[in-house]
């Protein structure tokens, strides 16, 4: 069985930085697109930064210039590292993997994680 589990997150006040892991575990699985999407109270889910299996890359326009996605494909890991963050950036955090495991694509999303801005 596949899980996704994230870690990182917090309180940081304007202007901060935070990095965000998220790491796939199981057997028998390879893992295509990675990425990160945030819902905050009130507010559709929405997507934050996406990463291919060949490291092509893109950005909700929110976010572009103080976010980077990056991935360690031998690891099963996506980080996202947050830089000059803003009270708008605060939400729960999920991280989403479309995974090939036991013959088909699946979406899996992990907990969540809380990062919370403050002014």
């Amino acid at each position: 069985q596949v899980q996704v589990v994230e870690s990182g997150g917090g309180l940081v006040q304007t202007g901060g930085s935070l990095r965000l892991s998220c790491a796939a575990s199981g057997s028998d699985f390879s893992i295509n697109a990675m990425g990160w999407y945030r819902q905050a109270p009130g507010k559709q889910r929405e997507l934050v930064a996406r990463i291919t299996s060949s490291g092509n890359t893109n950005y909700a326009d929110s976010v572009k210039g103080r976010f980077t996605i990056s991935r360690d494909n031998a690891k099963n890991m996506v980080l996202l590292r947050m830089n000059n963050l803003e009270p708008e950036d605060t939400a729960v955090y999920y991280c989403n993997a479309n995974i090939f495991t036991r013959g088909a694509s699946r979406s899996y999303w992990g907990q969540g994680t809380q990062v919370t801005v403050s002014s």
